[in-house]
């Protein structure tokens, strides 16, 4: 099913915005390249994610930036991978106040790499680190991702498993 939306980015887009998480954190993907390398995301500034200091959640920044990267990466490599995060964290700069933006990239050559280092049917787990910044562009947070990365059981050559 996740790999049947993820082979559409346009299907894929508009999935990810009506998804409960992001669709009531006010977070919005605003772009997703066809090729699934790009993605821009977007968190309004409302009443509902203000917290006691009036400037936004610290929850919502690091929800906008929950699943980009291993859904990017599902969409590229494909059905046979385990994708996910492993562990995160998140280092406010400066208070976000108005609408904050977050740019995802992923480049061919980490890809290659993945896939390197992964043929064996090793774990893999690259840090992905994002910056969310303010309209000025200004860095608001800088996220660190932990990824897990692995070939399903079933494609993991056979003397992984005996190991």
């Amino acid at each position: 099913m996740v790999q049947k939306l993820l082979s559409n980015p346009g299907v894929a887009k508009l999935a990810l915005n009506l998804w409960p998480p992001f669709w009531g954190s006010g977070i919005k993907i605003k772009r997703l390249s066809k090729d699934f390398t790009h993605c821009e995301v977007a968190l309004r500034f409302s009443w509902w994610n203000k917290n006691a200091n009036r400037s936004q959640f610290g929850g919502s920044m690091f929800a906008m930036t929950d699943p980009i990267y291993p859904l990017m990466l599902m969409a590229i490599l494909g059905s046979r991978y385990h994708i996910w995060d492993k562990s995160a964290h998140i280092d406010f700069i400066k208070p976000g106040m108005g609408k904050l933006y977050a740019r995802f990239h992923i480049e061919e050559r980490f890809v290659r790499e993945v896939r390197m280092a992964t043929e064996a049917g090793e774990k893999f787990n690259p840090k992905m680190v994002c910056e969310v910044v303010d309209e000025q562009g200004e860095v608001v947070a800088r996220i660190e991702r932990t990824l897990y990365i692995r070939l399903k059981r079933r494609f993991r050559p056979a003397q992984v498993e005996a190991a």
